[in-house]
């Protein structure tokens, strides 16, 4: 019995220290610290900047505005009459957010077929390909996150029929994700230069 014990707090002790899982690096202000705390996102960051033109400032603020960095996260569920389950408010996954539908998209279109929505590099690897798409379809440069942001949100469709105009709150959020990716272009420069 005290083997069985022994081994269950084990198990516990282990499980609470596994790579932080779906949780988010601390201190989400500052662009320095998240990566210091996380090298493999610097990593993916960079694959991606190279192989899609994505800057890591914008792809640093549309992981923060989709997922708060989280790996695991999901939309939350939508409830009928307020107690009966009715599923998820979308199938967004993983930092990225990026749909059921669209992810096939990806997989199949990058040649990326293991590709997994809770990976930092497939995240961001997404992000690049789809915001490249944007910019082929929309004509918004990459280094605009707020209008990529807009884009990402409403599908490329909705952005060039300008649906996001009839959306007050999410200009508000794409003003928001603009103002973090400033923000983490001007950290990311200071932290450059330390190492």
């Amino acid at each position: 019995m005290s083997k069985i014990i022994g081994a269950m707090i084990l198990l516990l002790i282990v499980a609470s220290c596994g790579g932080g899982g779906g949780s988010p690096p601390r201190n989400l202000d500052n662009a320095c610290s998240i990566i210091k705390q996380r090298p493999e996102y610097l990593k993916a960051f960079r694959a991606t900047e190279k192989r899609w033109g994505v800057p890591m400032h914008v792809q640093m603020a549309v992981i923060h505005q989709e997922s708060r960095f989280r790996s695991d996260a999901r939309t939350p569920h939508r409830f009928a009459l307020g107690v009966i389950p009715m599923g998820r408010q979308s199938s967004a996954y993983g930092y990225s957010q990026a749909l059921d539908g669209t992810w096939d998209d990806y997989r199949k279109s990058a040649g990326r077929r293991g590709a997994k929505r809770n990976r930092i590099k497939d995240s961001t690897d997404f992000m690049g390909w789809y915001m490249s798409q944007t910019r082929k379809r929309n004509g918004v440069s990459l280094y605009d996150a707020r209008n990529q942001y807009l884009a990402y949100h409403d599908g490329h469709t909705g952005y060039a029929r300008g649906t996001y105009r009839s959306k007050p709150w999410l200009l508000k959020v794409a003003a928001r994700v603009q103002a973090r990716a400033e923000m983490y272009q001007t950290q990311l420069a200071t932290c450059r230069r330390a190492r």
